[in-house]
């Protein structure tokens, strides 16, 4: 059998990580995926931090990585260390958030991965709008607000502190009296949650 499908070939901590993998593909088990996000997200966190030098687009930038990592789970082929196919998704996709920065343009939700594994985005202009751009800017933000509100109340408040009211981690924590790491997991589980409603009843705006 050949020892890049197997895995064989790997060192042993990558061979442990594409153990987990298998258990969080095949097998269906949530725990191995948590724990491989255990294992990386501080080094996930920190490499991003260096790139944006913000703590919340590092802290939001992290967790767009394993939702990204999550849903692409099955495409994960060892031909190369879990890590280091996790990490290219954390660097590609901030570069993205990079890029899209510099053209003066915020997502409400960044973005969101389709069926084919492209991303779509709602975003808003953040200036030098015409009356025209402003009034789809409104209409995308009203279409946003209803896709929210197919959540859970908990998480349609968290998501409304997070994204439309733009409150950091640390104000919602203050605010809900949750405990941060709390809040941070719940808000993985909101995009989770969105990303499925919005796959499913996304318009053409």
């Amino acid at each position: 059998m050949d020892k890049e499908k197997t895995g064989s070939h790997l060192s042993e901590k990558a061979q442990k990580d594409y153990e987990l993998v298998i258990r969080a593909t095949k097998k269906k088990d949530q725990q191995a995926f948590a724990k491989l996000m255990d294992k990386y997200k501080d080094s996930i966190y920190y490499m991003l931090l260096k790139m944006v030098n913000n703590n919340d687009d590092a802290e939001d930038l992290t967790l767009e990585a394993f939702g990204k990592a999550f849903n692409r789970l099955h495409q994960y082929t060892p031909n190369f260390a879990f890590s280091t196919w996790l990490f290219k998704i954390a660097t590609n996709n901030c570069i993205d958030f990079l890029r899209k920065k510099k053209k003066n343009v915020m997502s409400i939700d960044n973005r969101i991965p389709n069926n084919d594994g492209d991303d779509f985005m709602f975003e808003i202009k953040s200036e030098g709008m015409t009356p025209e751009q402003l009034a789809m800017n409104d209409q995308k933000i009203q279409l946003m607000r209803q896709y929210v509100k197919k959540l859970k109340p908990r998480y349609e408040v968290l998501v409304e502190m997070r994204y439309f009211k733009e409150m950091s981690y640390d104000e919602i924590s203050d605010e809900l009296n949750l405990p941060l790491g709390t809040v941070k997991a719940q808000l993985f589980r909101a995009r989770e949650f969105l990303y499925n409603i919005m796959k499913h009843s996304i318009e053409p705006i």
